[in-house]
């Protein structure tokens, strides 16, 4: 017996040996996942320079309709945060760059700032982060060394508030903060920002924190064309001899965004960091340029921003860290029609700012969040304001040569009542809008018809694209009801001042070998 014992010990001591040795990077990994949600999501930033932006109650209906989970605002907008109490919507308050000064400044400034846009709302409102500035380092170098002393003030607050363990805080950074990011095993951040860098890395090691990255695959692209495949860029299957290999490290990348983040955890490996972990705090491409940007189409956005949700949603991770996925935020909820050229800078939402939607999303598959395309949850209605005559001319043709089922508005019909050209119009443009597929350009009536999300049925009354979507549904999962409304993801900064200093020779090295 005794003898059992003395072996039993003697492999417990080697195993516990062993466990020790292998520690530090699976702690590592540990420690990262601990930093992230239960599981990675998809958010949105919204910007508010959008015309006749929805009230706040009715935008967060919206959030709400569209199964929008976690959201970012630039700022800490009152009425916002207000609407947003009791709904389970996660949301990043930020601290805008020109009230850096006085935070960072005083203590006093911070803990007011804290109590007034923090605590007064939480836990009522689900705030997970304080988001410092916004590109600080890159685009206003002159208030770098405000940026620490605001971080580490403001976490002073939160500890006072005992709201530290709930509420984290970073700052978002350009990814032009990393020199040579291709090949990813190469990067490293400008050393001329090294200083404030490692202070910011060891404050996030230590309140296990992310850091912020806003990551652009898109300006990687348009700056690097030719050398850039643009299925890279846009998630697209490769064949194996367009894939990005790293040669130091033998990793093969598939698309733009996974280089981009695993150039991030080499470049704070450099500084001896490895238990932080990436959040990508801003993603997307653009729906519209000018002819400058030719890429910049409703197709590419709607490609890209698809294959990025059901990346994330699929656990993919990248090539150096395939266990950890990082959670993204898309730039953005709408397009802000009021931002100042290019044309680009207007054109970065998924939805207009009366919230329908920009481009259909594809994303089938990718479980709650999403679980249906909104292919499948896209209406064609009647627009507001048009008048009587135009619908009546546009039912007309959509009753007639269109072709469309309009047996459901005669008298006596389950959508006859009530009983006006404007009901009886949408009923007609969706059902000639399902028939023809919701193709492009099916949804018009010269200017009287417009797409929703927002199933339109009402009562027994049972529009056509709700029809297609109860059958689809019960055919394929059982469980799930078709309810109207479509499900589209859960970021804003200016668009212009990313991924400038990336070295387009060292990228032509990484990629000129495998195309």
């Amino acid at each position: 017996m005794e003898n059992h014992n003395t072996l039993a010990h003697l492999f417990l001591l080697i195993l516990l040996s062993l466990t020790a040795h292998l520690l530090p990077e699976s702690a590592s990994a540990e420690v990262i996942k601990a930093q992230q949600d239960k599981e990675p999501f998809v958010g949105v930033n919204i910007g508010t320079d959008v015309s006749n932006l929805l009230p706040a109650a009715d935008f967060v209906a919206f959030l709400q309709l569209q199964k929008i989970t976690h959201v970012r605002l630039y700022d800490a907008n009152a009425e916002i945060l207000k609407a947003l109490a009791k709904t389970k919507i996660r949301v990043i308050v930020s601290v805008p760059n020109n009230q850096l000064l006085a935070i960072g400044s005083s203590n006093a400034t911070a803990a007011t700032w804290i109590g007034r846009n923090v605590a007064a709302y939480y836990p009522q409102t689900l705030i997970t982060a304080v988001s410092v500035g916004d590109e600080v380092l890159t685009t206003i170098p002159g208030a770098a060394p405000l940026l620490m002393p605001a971080i580490e003030s403001l976490y002073s607050a939160l500890v006072a508030a005992n709201l530290h363990t709930q509420i984290k805080i970073s700052t978002p950074n350009s990814a032009s903060v990393i020199l040579d990011p291709f090949p990813p095993s190469q990067a490293f951040f400008n050393q001329s920002l090294s200083p404030v860098l490692t202070q910011l890395l060891q404050f996030l090691s230590r309140t296990q924190s992310p850091l912020m990255m806003n990551l652009y695959p898109y300006y990687v692209f348009m700056q690097n064309k030719g050398v850039v495949p643009l299925e890279n860029s846009l998630f697209k299957p490769l064949t194996p001899s367009k894939e990005m290999v790293d040669p130091n490290t033998l990793l093969h990348y598939t698309n733009v965004l996974d280089a981009m983040i695993d150039s991030v955890y080499f470049s704070m490996k450099n500084l001896n960091v490895t238990d932080v972990a990436v959040l990508v705090s801003e993603t997307g491409w653009p729906s519209k340029g000018d002819s400058k940007e030719p890429y910049a189409t409703a197709d590419n956005a709607g490609t890209f921003n698809s294959n990025l949700i059901k990346r994330v949603l699929d656990h993919s991770g990248t090539p150096l860290h395939p266990e950890i996925t990082s959670s993204v935020y898309i730039y953005e909820l709408f397009n802000e029609d009021l931002r100042s050229p290019p044309v680009s800078e207007a054109n970065w939402g998924l939805f207009y700012g009366n919230s329908t939607p920009v481009y259909l999303l594809h994303v089938s598959g990718s479980g709650t969040f999403l679980a249906n395309d909104t292919t499948n949850r896209t209406y064609c209605i009647a627009t507001a304001g048009v008048d009587a005559k135009t619908l009546q001319a546009a039912l007309d043709w959509a009753c007639g040569p269109g072709r469309a089922n309009c047996s459901e508005i005669q008298p006596g019909e389950s959508c006859y009542q009530p009983n006006n050209v404007h009901n009886h119009a949408s009923y007609a443009f969706d059902s000639y809008y399902q028939k023809e597929g919701r193709s492009s350009g099916s949804c018009d009536f010269k200017g009287a018809a417009m797409v929703t999300t927002t199933d339109p049925s009402s009562g027994n009354c049972v529009f056509p694209g709700s029809k297609i979507v109860s059958n689809r549904t019960n055919e394929v999962v059982n469980s799930t009801q078709a309810s109207g409304g479509g499900r589209v993801v859960g970021l804003d900064f200016t668009a212009t001042t990313v991924v400038h200093m990336l070295s387009g020779v060292l990228i032509c090295l990484f990629y000129c070998s495998f195309l």
